[in-house]
């Protein structure tokens, strides 16, 4: 199997593959170095390059897209999400939960329609909860997690406590409004 090179977000000599519409696939976008202007071709940039263009952002004419770290709220990306094509919501370690509510609110409060990645400490048993909060793709460097995914075994939980943004759901139980079951 080819494995694509590793991936700007990833740390030092860990491989990042993308995960997105249930397969691996190559990642068009590139991390905008800082210093460098967008150019050709999508680039992902950080909160701090995005904002720092100000009112150049309105003159770019390729796909960008934003990354926020834990710390970061989505607030300051809202003036300009017309303009991204995508949002890189980090994960820096396993009980760092702050994503999950930032894609809900994106996807959510928003409406958000590009593509919403996962990027950090991205596991196989979470992948599932992070679609229902409406991530859609997932950058993934934790060996488990890819050798789960490479060998077809895909996360499943039929029966939730609420709806969620990024799957097709329906309710369990016209006498239960609270419980919802994957459309599976």
């Amino acid at each position: 199997m080819r494995h694509p090179p590793r991936h700007p977000f990833g740390r030092t000599g860990h491989l990042m593959r993308l995960f997105k519409d249930g397969a691996f696939v190559d990642d068009p976008w590139r991390s905008l170095p800082d210093g460098e202007q967008p150019g050709e071709g999508p680039v992902v940039m950080s909160l701090a390059q995005w904002l720092a263009l100000g009112d150049a952002r309105r003159g770019i004419n390729t796909p960008v897209g934003v990354k926020l770290d834990a710390g970061e709220m989505v607030d300051a990306i809202l003036p300009d999400l017309d303009r991204l094509s995508l949002v890189a919501l980090s994960f820096p370690k396993f009980g760092d939960g702050r994503a999950f509510s930032k894609a809900s609110i994106l996807r959510g409060q928003h409406g958000f329609k590009g593509e919403i990645r996962a990027v950090g400490d991205v596991l196989w048993d979470q992948l599932q909860l992070m679609r229902r909060c409406g991530f859609d793709a997932f950058l993934i460097e934790n060996e488990p997690t890819l050798r789960a995914l490479e060998g077809g075994k895909i996360p499943v939980m039929t029966d939730f406590y609420q709806p969620g943004h990024g799957g097709a759901e329906r309710p369990a139980d016209p006498r239960r409004p609270w419980a919802w079951r994957a459309a599976i």
